[in-house]
């Protein structure tokens, strides 16, 4: 609570603010990766290929709209049809 009411006084230098742009998409960045392989203890991580495969419209969808609903939605229902055939 208290960075809130600090930076509410005060702002923040210009190449602070561009280092903190970068923290949304690192965080994204995680996520997908993180998802995409499956650990196990002792080995290599191998590839979710139902989230790899769902993955390929969903980018597709992010780069032409740029809207997270759509991504979303695309995502969803990309991984519900990757998985009902597979």
């Amino acid at each position: 609570m208290i960075p809130f009411i600090l930076l509410k006084k005060w702002r923040l230098p210009a190449p602070v603010l561009e280092f903190l742009s970068f923290v949304p998409v690192s965080i994204m960045a995680a996520l997908v990766v993180s998802s995409l392989f499956t650990q196990h203890l002792g080995r290599l991580p191998t590839l979710n290929v139902p989230y790899a495969i769902a993955t390929i419209p969903s980018v597709v969808v992010a780069v032409v709209t740029r809207s997270l609903l759509a991504v979303a939605v695309v995502g969803i229902a990309a991984l519900a049809i990757t998985r009902l055939l597979m």
